[in-house]
């Protein structure tokens, strides 16, 4: 992680006689200030699985309203996504990060005096969804892409883990909070935990390498800042109408769309009362789930150096068949205590959790070049619409048969299929850095 930095003479800095210092490289202080600020973030992506049975106690609310809440949040957190990583391009990810962080605090805040369905919709749904969508992995991506031309599939692996620690360190003392005292301190646990990281966001978190007069990591030239890029909102969707006329582009939203159902729209959002449906306490539930957070991150990271060294599109085909069988036998392993065979299923599914991103951003970064972060947003938005019919259709599942088991089953078919589709990804010849791919190249 060291490397000779050298300033050029464009930034205004002489050289000095002598041999060139080695230290710890400028990106890697920035990725990590990017991996506090998304575990600061994820609090409230750890209580909405949380919240449904003691929404439904208290307001008689169905399982399948809160779920539509849900829905609405994960949906606008994909959507949001690729105008978010234009909007860094136009006035930066410093300013954008913060106000987004800002608006989940408020919407989680304001939930604390909530008194009609609807007013979940509006705090949670609206106005987290669309925080939590400038706080989604295009962030990660955009970080990666601007301050890094080497290790990127690494750093795009541990920035993912951040996603995970967020939830390893805030899902037991949220349900420990939930179920000593009520779920309204949790929800202001999570306002105040995205609002302490603004700070830190603002005052250490710096937009492109050019900003403190250094070069990427790795990169053997010294990269100008570009000058911000105009008509975000327009830029956003001219590079949506160039990616949709290619085949990788399907494919890829394809194969996170059903990795969103099985992961955040499924198992964040429905295993804890799947399990306490089996008799199992909430928090024995809950410190399932977090445990699943510890193994992601060891996977994710993994995934990231794998990446780096094998074919993107067979590790994507790889995650998703091993994700599916994982995901079959989970009915017959909930229980009212916690057995070995469902501590296998936790370590072997935590480490596929989202190890399916790093390949992912690869693929976008070699069929799409310059413009990888917002077909990645993209994505990622079919990522959580996925995520969102399924939060949606789980409830109303568990509502209509008394049980979660079908919709077990059918995401565990729909693993099958995304490996499928994974391996149906054709290879592009290696882009130069810092050379744009053409969005509109065939498949």
């Amino acid at each position: 992680m060291t490397q000779t930095t050298e300033t050029p003479a464009a930034a205004g800095r002489p050289k000095q006689d002598g041999p060139p210092r080695l230290r710890v490289h400028r990106a890697w202080f920035v990725a990590a200030v990017t991996f506090v600020t998304i575990i600061g973030a994820a609090a409230f992506r750890s209580l909405p699985g949380l919240l449904i049975d003691p929404l439904h106690d208290e307001f008689g609310w169905s399982r399948g309203t809160i779920g539509a809440a849900v829905s609405v949040n994960l949906a606008l957190y994909g959507l949001t996504a690729p105008f978010a990583a234009a909007l860094m391009d136009r006035f930066g990810i410093r300013r954008v990060v913060a106000a987004a962080l800002t608006v989940i605090s408020v919407g989680s805040l304001l939930t604390v005096w909530m008194t009609a369905a609807w007013q979940l919709m509006l705090y949670w749904g609206l106005l987290v969804g669309l925080g939590s969508g400038s706080m989604a992995l295009a962030f990660a991506a955009t970080v990666t892409n601007r301050w890094f031309t080497e290790r990127r599939g690494l750093v795009s692996g541990i920035l993912t883990a951040a996603s995970a620690s967020g939830q390893l360190i805030f899902l037991p003392l949220l349900s420990w909070t939930v179920t000593r005292y009520d779920w309204r301190p949790a929800a202001v646990t999570v306002a105040l935990a995205a609002l302490a990281v603004v700070p830190f966001v603002w005052l250490l978190l710096r937009d492109h390498p050019a900003d403190v007069g250094q070069k990427p990591y790795g990169a053997t030239e010294f990269v100008p800042k570009p000058a911000p890029v105009q008509g975000a909102a327009r830029r956003t969707l001219r590079v949506l109408a160039s990616a949709v006329r290619t085949g990788p582009f399907w494919l890829l939203a394809g194969t996170f769309a059903i990795c969103g159902a099985s992961t955040n729209g499924l198992v964040q959002t429905h295993f804890v009362p799947a399990a306490h449906d089996h008799g199992m306490p909430v928090t024995a539930a809950a410190s399932l789930l977090a445990v699943i957070g510890v193994f992601d991150v060891v996977g994710t990271i993994a995934s990231g150096w794998f990446t780096d060294r094998f074919e993107a599109r067979r590790l994507l085909a790889v995650y998703y068949a091993l994700r599916g069988v994982s995901l079959l036998f989970l009915p017959m392993l909930l229980a009212p205590s916690v057995h070995p065979p469902m501590i296998f299923f936790i370590v072997f599914y935590g480490l596929d959790w989202v190890a399916t991103v790093p390949p992912t951003l690869a693929l976008c970064r070699e069929h799409y070049g310059e413009d990888s972060a917002i077909v990645f947003g993209w994505v990622l938005a079919s990522h959580q619409v996925g995520a969102a019919l399924v939060a949606f259709l789980g409830g109303v599942a568990r509502d209509a048969f008394g049980s979660y088991d079908v919709v077990w089953y059918g995401s565990g078919a729909l693993c099958a299929a995304a490996a499928l589709m994974a391996l149906v990804i054709r290879r592009r010849p290696a882009v130069a850095t810092g050379s744009p791919a053409p969005a509109a190249a065939a498949a």
